[in-house]
């Protein structure tokens, strides 16, 4: 609201006044999740979504939607940027009372992707849409944007490792595949508006693990807040969800030579980048081992997703099989060794023949796998133990005749 163009939108007779949404009365209806989104302002109203302090561009006004395409220009030339997270992509342009997804808010997603891949056809951009599955797709039909995180994945990565229940993130993994076309959702855990992954998981640096292997393993584009790596904890307020980085255990925590805005945050001088670096058992350790396999493995980048029923709540498994590459992951999500458990797979891109299992991550002798016609394979037992919280990626070579 102290943005010089609000500042001066504030007079009718202001060139910058159409520049925001107004009304003569209150038309009175709440927002999307029921929230206050007309504000009284000199005997009239302007409209904003999220707080009274951040009114709304009309973005049905040409001249508003030039000025951002103006400053887009400007970072992707001028600067050099790869691209751009897009807040609140489904808030663009309310038709009334409708405030969210709206066919405007599509159609002017259209025409910016036109725009944007003018400028720059190889930048990405990646949307912050935070709704159903489906609501999501619908922005990624190849004509909008490239990218969406998906929240419903994340919420359910979190909650089967916190209740160790497999079947959580596998069903909504599933249902994100059939959903969203081309893998173009963004796996992630949580981000800058969200409590923590490390304090949703009390601080259990198993569990922070064996999530880093289920979305870096995942299909789609995985994304990583930062401090994620290393185990930064934080809870609301937001602030203290946005403390500064730990790079050390000097003063400020390496962030800056300069007292920073945000103490840092519990556990710093144990948890950071100069400490954990030489470990080869830290988190930071092992985030670094999951995305130099996802870098050299095409079939964990790119590969068809079959999943894994491994009879057993505990134990996550997926197959990726990708040209001439298959992998095959397994992830033990509980704190016990587990025997009880075999691997099945109804159909998949896996040739008919023998393979031997090869270890990317994860060590062991592991027994040779039969696949029958339709990439089939049953009562697969590849070792006789999985460990508490063990991550195995496996890349799988098919005997030749």
């Amino acid at each position: 609201a102290q943005h010089p163009w609000f500042m001066e939108a504030r007079s009718l007779a202001s060139p910058y006044h159409d520049w925001y949404i107004w009304s003569d009365y209150n038309p009175g209806y709440s927002g999307s999740w029921g929230q206050q989104v007309w504000f009284p302002l000199s005997g009239r109203y302007y409209y904003s979504t999220f707080s009274a302090g951040m009114p709304d561009l009309n973005y049905t006004n040409p001249e508003v939607t030039a000025e951002m395409q103006n400053a887009a220009r400007f970072w992707l030339v001028e600067v050099g940027v790869d691209g751009f997270r897009l807040d609140a992509a489904k808030h663009i342009i309310e038709e009334g009372a409708v405030q969210a997804n709206s066919e405007s808010t599509h159609e002017w997603w259209e025409n910016f992707r036109s725009f944007f891949k003018d400028v720059a056809p190889q930048a990405l951009i990646v949307g912050e849409i935070w709704d159903t599955t489906e609501s999501t797709a619908k922005y990624l039909e190849g004509d909008e944007l490239d990218l969406a995180f998906e929240f419903y994945l994340a919420n359910d990565i979190v909650l089967s490792v916190n209740e160790v229940n497999v079947e959580i993130a596998t069903e909504r993994l599933d249902a994100v595949e059939e959903t969203i076309p081309g893998m173009q959702y963004a796996p992630f855990l949580t981000n800058h508006d969200q409590v923590r992954v490390m304090t949703l998981f009390l601080d259990n640096m198993d569990k922070a693990r064996i999530a880093a292997s289920l979305i870096l393993t995942a299909p789609g584009v995985p994304f990583l807040y930062y401090g994620e790596e290393i185990g930064m904890q934080g809870e609301k307020p937001d602030e203290w969800i946005r403390r500064p980085m730990q790079w050390s255990d000097g003063a400020y925590g390496g962030f800056s030579t300069s007292s920073p805005w945000e103490t840092l945050g519990p556990g710093w001088m144990s948890f950071n980048v100069e400490e954990e670096s030489p470990d080869p058992g830290s988190l930071l350790s092992h985030y670094r081992n999951l995305i130099r396999a996802r870098n050299e493995h095409a079939a964990l980048r790119v590969g068809e997703l079959s999943i894994v029923d491994a009879y057993n709540d505990a134990i996550y498994s997926i197959l990726r099989v990708s040209g001439e590459e298959a992998v095959l992951v397994i992830v033990n999500l509980g704190g016990e060794t587990i025997t009880d458990y075999v691997l099945n797979v109804e159909e998949s891109r896996l040739a008919e023949g023998s393979y031997t299992l090869l270890p990317i991550l994860g060590e062991g002798a592991f027994r040779q796998l039969e696949v029958t016609p339709g990439g089939k394979f049953a009562f697969y037992i590849p070792m006789a133990e999985i460990p508490p919280y063990a991550t195995y990626i496996l890349q799988l070579h098919q005997h030749t005749p």
